[in-house]
């Protein structure tokens, strides 16, 4: 890189110094990358070594099941008899990143079980039966990103304690700070997984929170960033949007959420009073701001599909499992109905997002449905 060459437009893109390089740019790029992480361990109350960047959650829930895992196997040639053997369990309403790399594992000859739900919480005394001398690993959701229950991280963490044996809990809590406390010890959780896209506008980056003592394994070879965990060059710019918008979830999370809670009484009072024949999803617990409904009968891709022309960006289900035929898995975990994971319409809102554009959508949502029932999607 020559200093003289530098555009106006490089500055405009947000190009810097590699994190790695000695030179003065490489140097400016590794005090933004550190001074993010700093603050991004501020907020989950845990050291600055505990914060390992990734490229977004999907990565930093892979590495946190696979990477844990594999390194116990790889321990277990040597010096942990019995280890080779792990035993997980993985929340089956979990984002594809939990529940398809749990898979990979079973295939690489781990055993893995879907954890018990009853009620929209982990059955802990059907867990506590569950466990054995092998259960190495618990990966489930703070959050669920498609129905915005809320899991009980503790109460599971607290068996795991019970048994005596070192059973890591990791939590997926992307969708948590906005309405959540996300402090590790909130969860009370071994290692937490977050995501920049999730409170703010950068997209290509998120953490892996985990105490160097816990065993990892990299997921691919090639640098040693990110303790050896995570090679290739950080991507520093992107690391300080992310703690900057976390900080401001964090801030701002006790307001939000009483305004999504009064909001959201108003905006279901709306829809089911315009409505026919419509469900809610939810849980005992739930993050107020994510709203997921079924309507049975209705081809809610098609609805999406009026709402976006109208405006309103919603979704049916996870956007990792939009090609799925059999509708928002979460919803029929949740229910154990078909129909209405067949038939679901998700809606979320974040602080920006005010009164007036909450019944606005709400109006439009009763139009739409209105236009599909009468015949109009035919």
């Amino acid at each position: 890189m020559w200093r003289t060459r530098r555009t106006n437009l490089d500055a405009a893109a947000g190009v810097s110094g590699n994190p790695s390089s000695p030179h003065k740019e490489g140097r400016q790029a590794k005090q933004g990358l550190e001074e993010a992480r700093t603050d991004i361990a501020r907020l989950v109350e845990v050291q600055s070594d505990d914060v390992i960047f990734t490229s977004g959650a999907t990565e930093a829930n892979a590495l946190a099941i696979l990477g844990h895992v594999r390194a116990l196997r790889l321990l277990a040639r040597h010096d942990a008899p019995g280890r080779n053997h792990a035993h997980i369990l993985y929340l089956p309403s979990a984002h594809a990143s939990i529940v398809e790399n749990a898979k990979l594992l079973a295939e690489e000859g781990v055993r893995v079980e879907a954890l018990p739900i009853k009620d929209s919480r982990v059955d802990t005394k059907a867990l506590a039966k569950m466990l054995r001398k092998e259960t190495v690993l618990v990966s489930m959701e703070a959050v669920c990103g498609e129905t915005g229950v809320v899991w009980n991280t503790r109460e599971v963490a607290e068996v795991l304690r019970k048994t005596g044996t070192q059973i890591l809990l990791h939590v997926d809590a992307s969708q948590a700070p906005l309405t959540e406390k996300i402090s590790r010890a909130h969860f009370d959780a071994n290692m937490l997984t977050l995501d920049a896209s999730k409170v703010g506008e950068a997209r290509g980056i998120g953490a892996l929170i985990a105490h160097r003592t816990i065993p990892l394994a990299p997921l691919y070879k090639g640098g040693g960033q990110e303790r050896g965990l995570r090679p290739g060059s950080e991507a520093s710019v992107l690391a300080k949007s992310f703690a900057e918008s976390l900080g401001a979830a964090v801030r701002g999370r006790e307001s939000f959420r009483a305004y999504a809670e009064k909001e959201r009484v108003r905006l279901l009072e709306s829809i089911t009073k315009n409505i026919p024949n419509i469900q809610v999803n939810e849980g005992r617990e739930q993050a107020p701001n994510i709203l997921n409904l079924s309507l049975p009968g209705r081809d809610t891709d098609y609805l999406v599909a009026l709402l976006d022309e109208a405006g309103f960006a919603v979704s049916t289900r996870s956007a990792c499992e939009t090609d799925s035929e059999e509708g928002s898995r979460s919803v029929y975990i949740l229910t154990g109905d078909p129909e209405r994971a067949r038939s679901t319409l998700r809606i979320s809102w974040g602080p920006r997002v005010r009164p007036h554009e909450l019944s606005a959508f709400a109006k439009e949502l009763a139009r739409s449905v209105e236009f599909i029932d009468s015949g109009g999607a035919g």
